[in-house]
């Protein structure tokens, strides 16, 4: 039952890592050519997906928008997607040049 439960929540990590945009983004930019590119558009992007999200929190207030919220919890999962981005660009851009200095110890 375990296999088959890790199987099944392997198959839907990769379609939604390959098919969801934000996934394919977010990959792209932790790549050495994206990284330059992670803290502008991370910067831009969190606040975008905030106020998506407060928009749709709003609307789904409203009686017979109830489904609203799942657009609500997607909307704030991607604006944190893109601010752990934001944090995590720098160390990774310093990552290169704080190895240089050190020896190779195998």
């Amino acid at each position: 039952m375990l296999a088959l439960l890790w199987n099944i929540s392997a198959a839907i990590r990769g379609y939604l890592r390959f098919y969801m945009p934000t996934n394919r983004a977010l990959d792209w930019l932790r790549t050495p050519r994206g990284l330059k590119w992670a803290i502008p558009i991370a910067v831009v992007g969190t606040p975008l997906y905030l106020y998506a999200m407060s928009i749709a929190a709003v609307i789904s207030a409203s009686p017979g928008f109830g489904w609203m919220n799942v657009l609500v919890i997607i909307f704030l999962w991607n604006a944190l997607k893109f601010a752990w981005v934001a944090v995590l660009a720098p160390l990774a851009i310093l990552r290169p040049m704080l190895g240089r200095g050190t020896a190779a110890t195998s």
